[in-house]
């Protein structure tokens, strides 16, 4: 074979000896010349000789005289070279362009310098293949970033969803029951203050109280209801019982014994204990709702806030951005390969369900009492007609009422003639308020109603449930994350573009153990994940318990709570009827005050005749006032 420039190869002479093949029959001539001819006229051969002469026999030259041309091949090799040299460059391997990878790399933000413009070596890279690759190392490291941002942010675009919804309701049940109470209140004073006057506003702050203290409770207090309501019909008693009985002193020390008798003589009928059973069971309800919409929300945030480790982003960066290292930018993942990838990296999350799902049934359940007998709308929005009711029966009553007291507590001094308190008829304690039609009330707190706010809650909470074991295969119906369910043989396995094959592993924590795709450790749970899932028990207990109308901090207030529901007040001859003393309770208390009183007669027998007359004294005025 020629090599050098304007050379050609050419054979030896046909019969040609072996001196001959050496000495220059075959090789290598300059393009153009013609090869040297035995004989012709440049040799002694060539020279003319005399006709019939015999030719001179020639020694031949020693062999190390004759060597080869350097760079010369035999001929058949020679020809063989010169036809396959067009398909050996044709097999030569050319570098394929990057240039796609290059311009998607710059449009994450990345500087373009660092992707090179063709193929490269992948001996560089730690997860992706290292074949020919697209990638440089620095491109890889940047890839594994991007893909845990890229991670983090399909999870939070899906629980956004969730979380702004149950910060908008808890802001709405909020702003609703705050302002509730407000109108209530309000209503109250203003009747009042048209009703009863002057008595009222001097004793306004103890209806003032009321609404403290029961808004107190509702922001979350440390508030007894049973306990606060019981100590505000024990003050108004006191003070009622100072205004039915205006002839008499009454110091500190009997008003505290006349407060005693309170559920014995009951001088306000049965509204107290209707209205304590009413507005314990919807202010737990409400509350507990409320306090229920703010952990899902608060619960929706810590948990979405992820943070994939070392193991599941290696895999996200196989997923997301090793089939651009090979050139694939238009290739998805399989949807089972990223079904799988994502089990993985929120298996934490998956743990979370169940409890999930029990909060939210729990939730349901007192969104139901919400809408029936634990209504705290149709609680408040009577409550000064039902509290007026409650003072009508003790003024109606207040001569039973005063003789049981003073039987049980002793006759109290009689005030010096021209200081007598004004009576309760003087200051026109007579009207009785009309109580609300349902067709009449308004829309009353935050330009809505509860049947409206509880209505559109209920379906977010159904729509909520399985929301933590459903995340991985939502994530994967974004066509930006998956290739979705169909063309499941032109999608990005792992490590070529071809069908996946594995199956899909299980959700929660421990069905991770057979991940073919994230090593995950079942052995060490995510402690964040760990305390929400606690959290929601401990919700879920308060939400039950609310349920059945009892606060965590106390058991039922009443022997008729798995019966009555609340709203259902009572009809005013009812409530009249019911307020007559009756029934054992009150006689049998009643026999041992009368025992009391005679034994209290005898050791002091020059007072009786006092007694009787001031007794009297007493009936004749009560008829007057009446």
């Amino acid at each position: 074979m020629c090599f050098l420039p304007g050379q050609v190869c050419r054979a030896p002479p046909h019969g040609a000896g072996p001196a001959e093949r050496s000495r220059g029959g075959a090789g290598c001539t300059a393009a153009g010349a013609a090869p040297a001819r035995r004989g012709g006229a440049g040799s002694a051969e060539g020279r003319l000789r005399p006709r019939g002469a015999l030719a001179r026999p020639r020694r031949p030259l020693p062999a190390r005289t004759m060597p080869r041309r350097r760079g010369c091949l035999p001929p058949l090799l020679c020809t063989l070279a010169a036809l396959s040299l067009p398909l050996l460059l044709a097999a030569e391997p050319r570098a394929k362009s990057c240039s796609e990878v290059r311009r998607l790399y710059a449009a994450k933000g990345f500087s373009q310098s660092e992707a090179p413009s063709y193929e490269i070596n992948g001996d560089h890279l730690k997860v992706c293949s290292q074949g020919y690759t697209c990638c440089s190392e620095e491109m890889e490291e940047k890839y594994s970033q991007q893909s845990k941002h890229d991670f983090r942010n399909a999870v939070v675009e899906l629980s956004n969803h969730l979380q702004t919804m149950f910060s908008s309701r808890y802001k709405k049940f909020d702003e609703f029951f705050k302002e509730l109470l407000e109108n209530a209140e309000k209503s109250l004073n203003d009747m009042f203050v048209r009703t009863y006057g002057r008595l009222y506003m001097q004793n306004s702050e103890l209806f003032k109280d009321l609404f403290v203290e029961l808004k107190r409770y509702y922001v979350g207090g440390n508030v007894n209801l049973e306990e606060m309501l019981n100590e505000f019909w024990a003050r108004l008693l006191e003070r009622m019982f100072r205004l039915v009985n205006p002839q008499y002193h009454f110091t500190d020390e009997y008003l505290e014994c006349v407060s005693k008798y309170t559920e014995q003589l009951k001088p306000f009928g049965d509204v107290p204990r209707k209205l304590k059973l009413q507005v314990t069971r919807a202010f737990v309800a409400a509350r507990t709702f409320a306090q229920g919409l703010a952990v899902a929300r608060d619960v929706v945030s810590k948990v979405s806030a992820v943070n994939p480790t070392p193991q599941g982003t290696r895999a996200l960066l196989k997923m997301m951005y090793c089939p651009y290292c090979r050139g694939l930018v238009s290739v998805k993942p399989c949807y089972n390969y990223c079904f799988n990838v994502m089990r993985g990296c929120l298996a934490n999350q998956g743990d979370l369900d169940a409890e999930w799902n029990a909060f939210m049934d729990s939730m349901l359940m007192v969104a139901e009492r919400l809408e029936g007998p634990f209504n705290i709308e149709s609680v408040m929005d009577p409550i000064d007609v039902k509290i007026s009711d409650a003072i009508m029966n003790m003024q109606e009553n207040s001569m039973q009422v005063s003789q049981k007291v003073f039987q049980g507590c002793g006759q109290p001094k009689t005030l010096a003639q021209g200081r007598t308190a004004r009576s309760v008829s003087e200051s026109g304690f007579s009207a009785r308020f009309r109580p609300y039609n349902p067709e009449e009330r308004p829309t009353t707190a935050a330009g809505t109603s509860l049947d409206r706010l509880v209505t559109d809650v209920k379906e977010k909470l159904k729509q909520a449930k399985k929301f933590w074991s459903s995340l991985p295969g939502n994530i994967c119906n974004d066509e930006k994350m998956s290739v979705g369910t169909v063309n499941e043989n032109e999608c990005w396995n792992g490590s070529a573009k071809s069908r996946y094959d594995f199956a899909v592993t299980g959700n929660g924590l421990a069905s991770q153990v057979n991940n073919p795709e994230v090593e995950v450790d079942i052995t060490k749970p995510d402690m964040v994940i760990r305390r929400q899932i606690m959290a929601l028990r401990v919700m879920t207990n308060k939400l039950k318990n609310a349920y059945s109308g009892n606060d965590v901090d106390f058991i039922d207030i009443s022997e008729e709570s798995s019966g009555e529901e609340s709203g259902s007040g009572c009809d005013l001859q009812q409530c009249s009827r019911e307020f007559e003393f009756n029934t054992t309770e009150v006689t049998g208390n009643s026999n041992k005050s009368d025992k009391n009183a005679n034994t209290s007669a005898a050791t002091r027998s020059g007072l009786s005749q006092a007694a009787l007359l001031l007794s009297i004294l007493f009936l004749a005025l009560q008829r007057q006032w009446r």
